[in-house]
């Protein structure tokens, strides 16, 4: 008589484990909030995507147009009208979403390399520190950089349909292999980069220049090089065209211009940045949101960092006989870093960006699980594998109570550029978002410390100005607030926010007709802009015009259809139209987006105890 066993596969156990520590360490971000920098671009403030799947939606998130700046990426634009089809805009959901796909990520990442290589227990190693090291924070944590997330899941695909295709070529998998890839650049052009890493792997540890080269011996066909060469071919030209449709996206706007940093600062940086990231991998302390371009880098900065850069390719390519795994996990982190090394540069560019680093650390990652067993093989150290397994476990653990403690810090725009503060005090970016964040919660005091301190070293900053200029108004300094938000005007006549703050100003002062002008310009400006339109519906409402009014708050309504505030005053002005129906139908949109808003909640009740009666 035998009894039944029940055995768990390895890879299967693998993954439940990579999965339940990711949770572990990220399932606080759904209670986060949505964040000033960035979310509002592709979330909050977009209308398209705030209407979730909608034809409308749809095309625009494929063409060049109101990108407000943004690059052509249409799959990820069409995963956040997915989300806000599903969710509203439920912040803790968006994030929610986040932190699926890194899940998936990680176990992709296992999977492919415990396929390619057989070496379950290094490929998990690689798994858990891309899990949880505290430089991937960024990209889980802000929803704005589903991108980053998306193209990577879709690079893992390639990647998997790329070793399915080599261990049975065909036609089909070969599309496959295509599909996934277009798919990645639809979501995110960085990924440029994979026909480059797949080669590298064709190297190490697929072994395929070595096969083809004994095929070569035999038959006398071409040189294994040429042969990966043109089967990557396809692959390289969809890279190209990518990087055309980016160019020309960003192209499609006035507003975006090259950084003016001179060739040779943005070569000492790309140095200095390379180097960077491996000290951040390393030792992960002070890590920011964002980190300021340098005005200038000190001599033994960047000739010290593209020193240590060749003398580790140098050795990387001596031991490429025997430990090829070091040359491939160290090109593909020079290699994929390429694009984002700032050589290049549009918009606001920073000296480096930890979610910049998601890709390309996993060939450090590569290194360290394959090469470190294999010198301490070379060197033939006594109880070497015991003793690299006690300190792996060490070096995860570590990890993850940093990068719990770092997941923290995204909770919401004050917990987040205070933090950036104190990394470094001189982040004018970060000054910016706290003082936004500290006049939404009406600190205005503290608001106006942090964008006095921008404009000490920076007096032309026209956004800083209209924020400026909005608090004193909050203050009840009407001249004062006019007097900063004229100045951001004429640096930046046509900025939409200076505009509508200027006639928000004017308003108060009860000279409506020259508010009205200025929400006007602010709507040519910026037609989708929401508070403008809302703005003229107030004015129109409290003038009797009620038409207007209703034609006003529809609009604001188009481009941002969660705001309560609008619903409950369009709801006003429908009960002066005599309209009982559609204006309970306002008040219950308001409630159903804010249920806290007791202005919807005392007119919706008393529609209905007029009803009673």
């Amino acid at each position: 008589m035998t009894k039944n066993s029940f055995t768990i596969r390895p890879d299967f156990l693998i993954c439940l484990m990579l999965t339940l520590a990711v949770i572990s360490v990220y399932w606080q971000v759904g209670s986060h909030e949505f964040i000033s920098f960035d979310d509002s671009v592709y979330v909050t403030e977009n209308r398209y995507v705030k209407a979730g799947l909608t034809r409308e939606s749809m095309i625009w998130a494929f063409s060049f147009a109101d990108k407000k700046g943004a690059y052509w990426q249409p799959l990820t634009w069409l995963s956040h009208m997915l989300d806000c089809e599903l969710y509203g805009l439920n912040a803790g959901m968006h994030h929610r979403t986040n932190l699926l796909f890194h899940i998936a990520n990680t176990i992709l990442l296992f999977l492919v390399f415990g396929r390619i290589t057989g070496e379950l227990r290094k490929s998990a190693f690689v798994a858990a520190l891309f899990a949880l090291h505290p430089l991937n924070v960024d990209s889980v944590a802000w929803v704005a950089e589903r991108k980053n997330l998306l193209s990577t899941f879709f690079w893992m695909l390639t990647i998997f349909a790329y070793v399915r295709y080599t261990e049975s070529p065909s036609f089909i998998r070969y599309i496959s292999v295509s599909l996934m890839f277009l798919s990645g650049l639809l979501a995110k052009p960085m990924i440029v980069t994979l026909p480059f890493v797949l080669l590298l792997l064709d190297h190490w540890p697929m072994g395929r220049f070595e096969s083809l080269k004994s095929a070569a011996l035999t038959s006398g066909i071409r040189s294994p090089t040429s042969v990966l060469l043109l089967e990557k071919l396809p692959l390289f030209m969809l890279s190209v065209i990518s990087v055309s449709l980016s160019s020309s996206s960003l192209q499609h706007y006035e507003n975006i211009t090259v950084r003016g940093a001179p060739t040779d600062l943005r070569f000492a940086n790309a140095l200095v940045s390379y180097v960077g990231y491996i000290w951040k991998i390393i030792c992960p302390r002070n890590l920011s949101v964002y980190y300021p371009y340098p005005e200038a880098i000190p001599l033994w900065q960047y000739t010290g960092g593209g020193l240590l850069l060749i003398c580790v390719s140098i050795l990387t390519l001596r031991t490429l006989k025997r430990m090829p795994c070091l040359a491939t996990g160290w090109l593909w982190y020079l290699g994929t870093l390429v694009p984002v090394s700032g050589l290049i540069q549009t918009g606001l560019w920073p000296a480096l960006a930890d979610r910049w680093a998601y890709v390309p650390l996993i060939g450090i990652f590569v290194m360290m699980a394959w090469g470190i067993p294999e010198i301490c093989k070379d060197r033939e150290w006594r109880h070497a594998k015991t003793g690299l397994v006690i300190i792996a476990v060490m070096v995860l653990s570590i990890l993850t109570v940093m990068t719990w403690f770092q997941v923290r810090y995204w909770k919401n725009n004050i917990t987040l550029f205070e933090h950036a503060l104190k990394v470094n005090p001189h982040n004018y970016v970060a000054h910016g978002h706290m003082g936004v964040a500290l006049a939404a919660q009406e600190k205005t005091d503290e608001a106006i410390r942090h964008y006095t301190r921008i404009l000490r070293s920076d007096p032309n900053d026209f956004k800083t100005l209209n924020n400026m200029g909005l608090a004193l108004s909050d203050q009840g300094k009407p001249d004062e607030a006019i007097r900063y938000l004229s100045q951001a005007l004429r640096l930046k006549p046509d900025y939409a926010k200076t505009l509508n703050n200027m006639g928000i100003v004017l308003a108060k002062q009860g000279k409506t007709e020259e508010a009205v002008h200025y929400f006007s310009e602010a709507l040519k400006s910026d037609p989708d802009y929401a508070e403008p339109s809302y703005n003229m519906g107030n004015i129109f409402n409290n003038q009797g015009n009620i038409n207007q009014a209703v034609e006003y708050y529809t609009r604001a309504l188009r481009s941002s259809p969660y705001d309560a505030e609008i619903y409950n005053n369009l709801g006003i002005a429908m009960l002066r139209k005599k309209k009982i129906n559609e204006a309970a139908a306002c008040f219950q949109k308001a409630l159903q987006n804010d249920p806290d808003n007791t202005e919807a909640l005392g007119n919706l009740k008393m529609i209905m105890n007029s009803r009673k009666n």
